[in-house]
């Protein structure tokens, strides 16, 4: 197991962030929060960081803040990620393209409809409206997944894109793996597929991700941030896996040129990609107190859905406002709310004295 083992941390100080009478406070849990800091589990951010390797590389890189990126500087971690996904260097887009790549296809496409499974996450479709982009939101369905079918009946002549998120956000649910190869196989043909993996790595990436579609040339989008698994929320990098012709048209568009990425992004993204036992070894920790968590909501008998993200979703019906109170008053930051599932909580999986912490504030209120 890489690194050195993680700490389970307090999460209350006394006289401080503790409902009063409530939530006992844990001694020797291991390093307390400074006082006033709240416990982040609203951004589904990854609690135990990038890896260890990557603070040293980012020191190492300080002494070019003076120097622009270059495309030389790009081109490295293009080739990085094109030997990872086995695609083609002409493939790659660096930076958090969702935003870019909508507000491209609006433009290219003159309009037009992009579906979507609402409540999600929509920067794509927003990013497209401006230029006549026409947001087209199907409900989740009942398992609070992506409703496949109701997405292909309505993808039209008018469809310019179709965006999926798989594992979906905020329900955290996954596509059966043979179930959306068949849709992406079909809808590819009539409209661009846009598969969102942001939080693949959580579950089983090898066996769901669309990047297969990629490879065979198919009209197929698959993106991927780095700052969910991989730690580095804070550096804003990720990058997308497209055909050739719309990765040179986006290239085109001024996406991923390099005089607008970060060096420091660049180089943290580098080692970040080439520790992947650090990302297994966070990712199965988040995984081991999802499951912790999940049985949490079992126990008390909430209805959640199965999520494989770094998050639980589950509707709190009757109790949502005294939870959303409860949580408040323990300066416990989680998920806002995801109309029309107005009832429905998102809480990202910290590390273990914070999971403790939610799991005390959920006993005090389903028990």
């Amino acid at each position: 197991m890489p690194g050195t083992p993680i700490d389970r941390r307090t999460w209350l100080k006394a006289g401080g962030l503790a409902i009063s009478g409530m939530l006992p406070v844990t001694p020797g849990a291991g390093r307390t929060p400074p006082s006033g800091d709240p416990i982040r589990l609203s951004l589904n951010e990854n609690p135990f960081g990038p890896s260890p390797r990557v603070a040293a590389a980012i020191a190492g890189e300080a002494n070019l803040l003076n120097r622009y990126v270059e495309q030389a500087d790009a081109d490295k971690l293009i080739r990085q990620i094109a030997a990872l996904e086995r695609v083609g260097t002409n493939q790659v887009v660096l930076g958090e393209v969702l935003g870019p790549l909508g507000l491209a296809l609006a433009r290219s496409k003159q309009g037009g409809d992009i579906l979507f499974s609402t409540p999600g996450y929509t920067e794509l479709v927003d990013a497209a409206a401006p230029l006549g982009g026409r947001p087209l939101p199907i409900p989740l369905n009942a398992a609070q997944a992506n409703d496949l079918a109701a997405i292909e009946q309505a993808v039209s002549a008018d469809t310019i894109a179709v965006s999926l998120v798989n594992p979906h956000n905020p329900s955290g649910t996954v596509d059966d793996p043979a179930e959306l190869a068949s849709f992406i196989g079909r809808v590819s043909r009539r409209a661009l597929v846009i598969i969102d993996e942001a939080y693949l790595e959580y579950d089983d990436l090898e066996r769901r991700s669309a990047v297969s579609f990629v490879r065979a040339g198919a009209n197929v989008v698959v993106f991927r941030t780095l700052a969910k698994a991989y730690g580095l929320a804070g550096l804003s990098i990720g990058y997308a896996l497209a055909p050739t012709p719309l990765a040179a048209e986006l290239a085109k568009a001024g996406v991923g040129e390099p005089h607008l990425l970060n060096r420091l992004s660049l180089v943290a993204a580098q080692t970040a990609l080439a520790d992947q036992d650090w990302v297994r070894h966070a990712a199965a920790l988040t995984v081991a107190e999802r499951q912790r968590v999940t049985c949490t909501l079992d126990r008390l008998r909430l209805r959640h859905s199965d999520s494989r993200a770094s998050f639980v979703f589950f509707d709190a019906a009757d109790r949502i406002h005294a939870a959303r109170d409860a949580f408040a008053t323990a300066s416990i930051l989680i998920g806002k709310p995801f109309p029309p599932l107005d009832s429905w909580l998102r809480i990202t999986i910290g590390k273990p004295g914070e999971n403790d912490a939610v799991i005390r504030v959920l006993e005090h209120i389903f028990t």
